[in-house]
């Protein structure tokens, strides 16, 4: 059984999830690659190392989600850090503006088997991810679930009409990431008699495929807070909702 800390990071082929493995990863310890596509989580696998190793994870296949619990079972026994980083903005490929992308996902015009998609990767996916891996997590003696979200998910925040973005708040997106906001705290309110520890971050606009590619923030600035909560030890705080540095964020 390895001693060193084992890590799944889910959508781990690209962007902010690689970001985050490389950063694992070059903390010393062994990631799993999550991603849908295995040639590309191979590919992402030998640019990072030799630690880091790839996993066909399909957040919303049942029977993907059951293997990569079971082949982390058999070479692990154990998972200590599971960050729940795999997430869609949308399932169109004919749209390369975000601007029109959020006049389509109005709540009078959005579609609502765009919805379904998207919310079964941000917000189901994630759920069958805990319940496959927590046993895993169980095992271990110092385990933490880090979930991503956005800080679009925050209904406080976007409530404000003061907000820059508050208009910008629709059902497809916006919504999934609030449901794995409310999805977070019931997993808080279960464990939180355990030594299991969960937080939910929202990281910085990255400029990856999830935006277009129109994100403000390199991949490094963006995953930052992701990275440090990752990071925490067993007195490392629970239960929290933050970005960059620390910061709270309403829910």
């Amino acid at each position: 059984m390895p001693t060193n800390r084992i890590a799944l990071v889910t959508g781990a082929n690209q962007g902010m999830g690689k970001q985050v493995a490389k950063e694992l990863v070059a903390d010393g310890l062994t990631v799993y690659l999550g991603s849908r596509d295995l040639v590309r989580g191979e590919k992402a696998a030998v640019e990072i190392g030799e630690s880091a190793i790839a996993l066909q994870l399909d957040v919303t296949d049942a029977a993907s989600v059951a293997r990569a619990a079971g082949r982390i079972q058999e070479e692990a026994g154990r998972l200590d850090l599971l960050v729940n980083n795999a997430a869609i903005s949308s399932t169109r490929s004919d749209i390369q503006d975000m601007e029109e992308l959020r006049a389509l996902s109005r709540p009078s015009v959005a579609s609502l088997d765009e919805m379904r998609a998207v919310w079964e990767v941000n917000v189901f996916g994630v759920l069958a991810v805990y319940q496959a891996m927590l046993p895993l997590l169980r095992e271990s003696s110092d385990a933490r679930i880090v979930n991503v979200t956005s800080a679009q998910g925050s209904l406080t925040t976007m409530a404000d009409p003061a907000f820059p973005f508050h208009g910008t708040f629709e059902p497809v997106y916006s919504a999934s990431k609030t449901a794995l906001n409310a999805t977070t705290l019931s997993m808080m309110i279960e464990l939180e008699s355990t030594d299991i520890k969960v937080n939910l971050v929202s990281p910085g606009f990255a400029n990856t495929a999830l935006v277009n590619f129109q994100g403000t923030e390199s991949v490094e600035d963006a995953c930052r807070e992701v990275v440090r909560v990752a990071r925490l030890g067993p007195d490392g705080p629970s239960g929290t909702f933050t970005f960059w540095e620390g910061a709270d964020l309403p829910w």
